[in-house]
Formats: C-alpha cells, structure tokens, sequence
C-alpha cells in the first residue's frame, strides 16, 4: 500500500487526480484528500486517525529498532539457559532439528504478526488490531482476552527472564567456590535467587523509565553486542574444547531421554527451548509509538530479528551439541546448567566465567527489552481503561516523556511473581511456563479471527502485506502453535510426580477462570460506557464506534481502487 503526500494549499484547489482501476482498466477521478499524511513521513498523524493522540516522542530509528527486536529474543541468553530440556530429552539431534524447525515456524508466526500491525502500529500491538478484525458486537470480550493474555504472557515473561539471570549470576559464583566431593561448596538458596531477582527488576525499571532519546542510545549497542559475542563464543568453544563429537552424532543421534518410552515423543519436547526463546515477536510493536515510520519498520524488524536470531540461535545449539564430549557428566552437571558445564570444559574457571559473563550480560539486554514492551503494553492497555487506577498507570511522565507509572506497575507485578519462588519453585516455575503459550495464543487468536471474519469485517492493510501468501503462512501459523501449546504444557519426564509435574496448564487455567469471571461480574458493564471517536481514552466496547471512522481514514491515506 502506498500513500500520496499533499501539496500546499487547501483542498477545493487541488485539481482531482487520476487513478487506474485495476479491475476495470478504466480511470477513475478522486478529489486529492486534504492536508494528507503518509504512513512514511508523519505517524503522529496516522496515530490521531487511528484515535489517539502522540503523547509519547518517536525517537527509534530503523537501527535501533531493529537492535530492539532482536534483543528481545536475546538467543546468546536463551540458548544456554534453556539447552538442558532438549539434550536431556532427546539428545543433540532432537537440539538442533527442533531448532530449526521451530525457526521456520517462528517465522510464519511473525510474518503474520507483522501484517496485522503494520496496519494499526500502536503500543497496544496485537491487542488493538484484535478491534479492527473482530465484529462490532464481539470486539469487548475478543479484545479483552488477547489483551490479558499478552499482558500476563508479557509480565511473566519478564519476571522469568530477572529469575534466569539470577540463576546465571548465582551459578557462576558457584561455579567460582570450592570443587569438592561432586559438588560445589557454594549453592544459592531459593531465597537468595529471587532476592537477587528483585533487585535486577528495579534495575530495568530503572532503564525503563529513562527519555526514549536515551533509550534509542543504549538499545542500539544491544544487538550488535549480542551477534559479536554469539560469533566468539562459538570460536572460542570449538577451538578450545578438547574431543569433540563427530558431525553424525551431533545430527543424528535422537535418544528417549524423558522415559516416555518413545524417541518421537522426546524429540517434540526438544521444542521447548525454541518455543521458550522465540516468542514475544509482538515487543517491537509495543514500541510503535516511539518510532519513526513504525507502520514499516516494525515489521522490517521483527522479520529480521527473527531471521538472525534463528540462524545465531541454530549455531549456538550446533556448536554446544559439538562440544559435548563427557554427555552423561554435562548433562548432570553440579552447576545446573549444561551450557555453563560446557563452558568451564572448554575455558576453565576463567575462560568459562569470562564466556558466561557475556551469557548473563545479554540475558540482562532481553529482560530490558521485555520490560519495554511489557511496561507499553501496559500503558496501552490503561489508556483503554482495561486496568485498575487506569488513570494513574497511563499518564506519561512531564519529564521523560515515558510512562513511568506503567514500568513500575509492571515491576510491581514481576517482584510479586517471583516472590512466589520463595515458598515454591515448581509453582513459581509453572508461572513462568505459562509465557510463550499464552504470548503465542494471543497472536493466532487475532490471525484466527481475520480469516473468520474476513467477510464481514473489511481489514485495510498496512505497507507491509504477506499476498497471496497470508492465508496459508495463517493456517501455518494457527497449526503450529495449536500443536507446540500442547507440547509445553505436557509433563517433560515419566513417571510424573509431584516434583516433576508441569503445572503450567493448572495455572494457565486458573488465570482463565479468574480473567473471565472478572469479565461477567464488572469489566463487561465498565466497557459499555465507551468515549466518542475521538477520544482517546475510550474503553474497550468504546472501540468499536472507531471501526468505520478508522477504515475510512486510512482509505482516504492509500490508492483507492489497486490499494497498490
């Protein structure tokens, strides 16, 4: 789709303008629409169309938020911290297939994303578009449920992410005290670990509550740090670790490591770790607000970010699978983390701390990032009154321009997550389980209700549009994450006991129960008090009235009869 810029002067002396119809062959003459914005040049205006005004300063440029999505997903981070569930599953052939695989799935998964939101770039990201695909009379609860759901997805993402660096710092004093009898003399406590976890959450809070100018500054270095490291760490491990496994073992050898009884079985839970890592494809969307020509690089950028990230992702777990030379001992590793066992293999006490500094140092960038995104949503989700206090937790700070008041909600939430590790880890866990399925159901949710509904509701696309492509990388899409929400639900281990149980699916359901019920008793009456159209602060039901005066806004921005 491409936009006309307007010439000076008011609209009666604008001569009208020629178009060619492409079905019809024949010409068509429009009057050229006043004072008219293009999608490229002028958002704030393209965000006043849509019905909400700039409050936030656009201050990301296409390299930062390109470094933004890809630290987002932040692999040198995840990659290590998740590598046990797939080796320990299925071996190093289900680690590298599963990789792959779930990249090209991701893919599809983002694409489409990508399409929905360069429609509509807000920092309500997938859950505003939810209003523009849905009917009128379905629009509340539709948007309700996705938008709890990436909250929630969101939120406990980022309090998952601030209990893994806790465990990666703590891991590697542990790693620096005293070897002896089969273990170190040194083992974080429960406690230690989310106490130590609370203070990384203000520390990205923070971060967060910066101006978006200084933001943009240190984003950009996030990227880069992270590709630079992944590329030396694999150097360095595959120069430094002595007997190393042969390229048929790495790429064949699949093993029933869960005690299912079946080496199929345990190669889909090798997915785990991919679908742990690549999510969250959304975050860049969040931030549409606060980016220059957002309509086009947000979805330039999650692709990309996607792309990179699977291929540095696949040579990480590649050259990990390489290095595995004592499999037995790296799997049941004193250290509780494979990839920290490799590290110490290869490097040493110094050269395996220095490794898992960078480890710790990017797995820090993603909670940044997540926290950005989480903190966005959050102010998105208030400005429609979708939240307790909405008032208080959307104002944007006088100072830094940023919504301050929604990063510490959001802070506020994770401590209080991660707090629940203190009296149960398997509980806590579960809760951060819960976070790749419940980000990647609210994306398919939308997906599944634009092919429903696409012929009653009309969707006018954004720059960005996947063609004749769309329905079938949908369809991909929709299956794929249908199928792997089962898998990281399912009990990774048999025989299942209580120690072992994946509780995701009871907290998931749970949330279901309590966000729905919510819903009937209160939230439901509050959205039918919807503002006018242009007011910004209208609730959910409120949303609908948008629908029309939206559609034909970005008519009036785009070639009318090609939408070329």
């Amino acid at each position: 789709m491409s936009a006309i810029d307007s010439p000076n002067g008011s609209a009666s002396e604008k001569p009208p303008i020629k178009y060619l119809d492409t079905k019809t062959s024949e010409k068509q003459e429009y009057a050229a629409p006043p004072s008219m914005a293009t999608i490229q040049d002028d958002d704030e205006r393209l965000l006043a169309r849509i019905g909400y005004k700039q409050e936030l300063r656009r201050e990301f440029t296409k390299w930062s938020t390109v470094s933004y999505a890809i630290s987002i997903l932040g692999v040198l981070g995840s990659v290590p911290a998740t590598f046990g569930s797939p080796i320990s599953a299925g071996g190093p052939a289900t680690a590298v297939w599963c990789w792959f695989i779930g990249s090209c799935m991701a893919m599809c998964i983002a694409s489409s994303v990508s399409e929905l939101v360069s429609a509509y770039p807000t920092a309500g990201g997938m859950y505003f578009v939810t209003k523009h695909v849905v009917p009128p009379e379905h629009v509340a609860i539709w948007a309700w449920i996705v938008g709890w759901c990436n909250f929630l997805g969101q939120t406990a993402g980022v309090s998952s992410v601030a209990y893994t660096v806790s465990q990666m710092i703590l891991a590697c004093a542990s790693m620096n005290s005293i070897f002896e009898g089969g273990s170190y003399s040194y083992s974080p406590t429960a406690l230690q670990t989310v106490l130590l976890a609370i203070l990384l959450l203000c520390i990205m809070g923070v971060i967060c509550s910066l101006t978006t100018r200084s933001l943009h500054k240190i984003i950009l270095w996030f990227a880069p740090i992270n590709i630079i490291a992944s590329v030396g760490i694999c150097i360095a491990l595959l120069v430094l670790t002595p007997e190393k496994q042969s390229a048929k073992w790495v790429f064949t050898n699949v093993t029933d490591g869960s005690g299912w009884g079946s080496k199929g079985f345990s190669f889909l839970l090798g997915f785990l770790s991919v679908a742990w890592t690549m999510t969250d494809y959304d975050g860049t969307t969040h931030m549409s607000e606060e980016t220059h020509d957002a309509a086009i690089r947000g979805p330039v950028a999650i692709r990309m970010a996607v792309l990179v990230s699977g291929v540095v992702g696949w040579m990480l777990t590649i050259t990990f699978c390489f290095c595995l030379n004592d499999f037995d001992g790296i799997v049941a590793s004193p250290t509780g983390l494979p990839a920290a066992q490799i590290f110490l293999n290869a490097g040493g006490r110094v050269g395996g701390t220095i490794m898992w500094f960078f480890v710790i140092l990017i797995q820090f960038f993603t909670g940044c990032s997540a926290m950005l995104a989480d903190t966005r949503m959050a102010y998105a989700f208030a400005r429609d009154d979708a939240l307790p206090f909405s008032g208080f937790w959307s104002k944007v700070n006088r100072y830094t321009h940023t919504p301050v008041n929604a990063v510490w909600l959001v802070v506020l939430f994770s401590c209080v997550l991660n707090c629940i590790g203190i009296g149960s880890t398997q509980t806590v866990v579960a809760i951060f389980n819960i976070t790749a399925p419940a980000l990647d159901l609210s994306y398919v949710a939308v997906i599944f209700a634009r092919l429903v509904y696409e012929k009653r509701v009309m969707f006018i696309e954004g720059p960005f549009t996947l063609g004749r492509w769309g329905k079938p990388i949908n369809i991909v899409a929709i299956s794929w994450v249908c199928f792997i929400s089962v898998v990281l639900f399912f009990p990774t281990v048999k025989p299942v006991t209580l120690s072992n149980m994946n509780y995701a699916a009871a907290v998931a359901g749970f949330i279901a129960l309590f966000s729905l019920s919510w819903w009937w008793i209160g939230a439901r009456k509050a959205s039918d008090e919807g503002h006018t159209p242009d007011d910004p602060q209208r609730r959910l039901r409120g949303a609908h009235h948008m629908t029309e005066h939206d559609k034909t806004s970005f008519e009036e921005m785009t070639l009318r009869p090609s939408q070329s």
